[in-house]
């Protein structure tokens, strides 16, 4: 299953630093890593910090030449941890740990790719090691990451009974949280017949129903709860999995994603229950991620999915998802800009902010293992 630590709001964070999201940034992963850094520095009122953490696939800015952009003469602990969007929520468990146990004091991590106009995404194998299973999948279309989850997604909805209009749903709530977001890459609105007039990439996905590919950066600021006061604070973190969407030939069942692991022990590991998330900042590098974790995090019933999400995603609706728009309309910092609109959310000053949102789920998608977060208000 993996692992999960409650950290009962020990750490926060205090600092939040994007740069602009485009599609051609014409800058190097360090300096995007170099402004987004400086901003969350600057948010926290913090002049350096003693840790450094970051997430790549070999497409960042390592963390020493950052430290350097950055004039630290001395770095205390650093890491880069390899892997893409299921470290998004974990990654700030590393943090929380680093201050529970007194190795740092305040924490900086970041995400920073050109993930369009450098290394993208979509054109990334699925090999594990030297790529050698690829000679079984690759004759069969599966070519990158939206080959493997469209087949997933394609059992997934076929089993709840979702159609394309349900998918039609999370894509046009997202452009609609978009439109007043002056971050989000794509802010027009969208109609179920330009929707499914979109192309085809992978059935069922359109390309409306897959993540932007963007160039940009993302950096957050942990430091002590009791050093900022008024700052969110990290409660709860899983990650874990098993076999299932990412490695299907070992799967009983290809639909099953990491949600459907780390909910349990998510809510254990917090003293909650699902009906204390008030905002949901999901990982929807696909649209059908988003009823699966609806489901599978116990908020709303696979019965009640289709009137959900129809409508109930705003933030004024019973279950606010991605109230930026998400990875599908806002951008793709590797989930990263995810959690920073949590923190938002929880500061009271989201897009779109959330009413009285006290509580937030976070999460980090990688097909069968992933993780997730729970942040909580001050």
């Amino acid at each position: 299953m993996g692992g999960r630590q409650g950290f009962s709001g020990k750490a926060a964070i205090a600092g939040v630093g994007m740069t602009a999201l485009s599609r051609e940034s014409g800058r190097t992963e360090l300096q995007l890593a170099a402004e987004a850094s400086r901003a969350a520095l600057a948010d926290a009122a913090v002049e350096r910090p003693d840790a450094i953490l970051s997430y790549h696939l070999n497409d960042s800015a390592p963390v020493l030449y950052l430290a350097r952009e950055l004039g630290l003469r001395e770095i205390g602990w650093h890491n880069e941890i390899y892997g893409g969007g299921t470290q998004s929520a974990s990654i700030l468990a590393d943090a929380a740990m680093l201050i529970d146990s007194g190795l740092a004091e305040t924490v900086l991590l970041y995400r920073a790719l050109n993930g369009r106009s450098g290394r993208r995404m979509n054109t990334l194998g699925l090999k594990l090691g030297e790529g050698t299973e690829e000679q079984f999948t690759h004759p069969y279309g599966m070519a990158g990451p939206v080959h493997q989850f469209a087949l997933a997604g394609r059992r997934y909805l076929y089993e709840a009974g979702l159609s394309a209009e349900q998918l039609y749903g999370v894509v046009a709530q997202s452009r609609e949280h978009a439109a007043t977001n002056p971050r989000a890459l794509r802010r027009e609105r969208i109609d179920l017949e330009a929707y499914l007039a979109s192309p085809v990439v992978a059935s069922p996905l359109r390309r409306l129903d897959c993540c932007q590919e963007t160039d940009g950066g993302c950096a957050l600021v942990i430091t002590r709860a009791d050093r900022a006061p008024g700052a969110p604070r990290i409660h709860a973190v899983v990650r874990g999995g098993g076999p299932g969407a990412s490695a299907m030939d070992k799967s009983e069942d290809v639909s099953r994603i990491f949600s459907s692991y780390v909910a349990g022990p998510l809510y254990e590991a917090a003293g909650m229950k699902p009906s204390d998330i008030d905002v949901s900042l999901l990982y929807d590098a696909y649209s059908w991620l988003v009823p699966r974790q609806l489901e599978d995090f116990g908020l709303v019933p696979r019965g009640d999915l289709p009137a959900v999400l129809a409508g109930e995603l705003a933030t004024d609706g019973a279950f606010p998802v991605n109230p930026h728009g998400g990875l599908l309309s806002e951008g793709y910092v590797h989930g990263l800009n995810n959690v920073a609109e949590a923190v938002r959310q929880l500061g009271g000053a989201g897009t779109n902010q959330v009413d009285g949102a006290g509580v937030a789920l976070c999460s980090g998608f990688g097909g069968s293992y992933g993780s997730a977060a729970i942040l909580t208000a001050p």
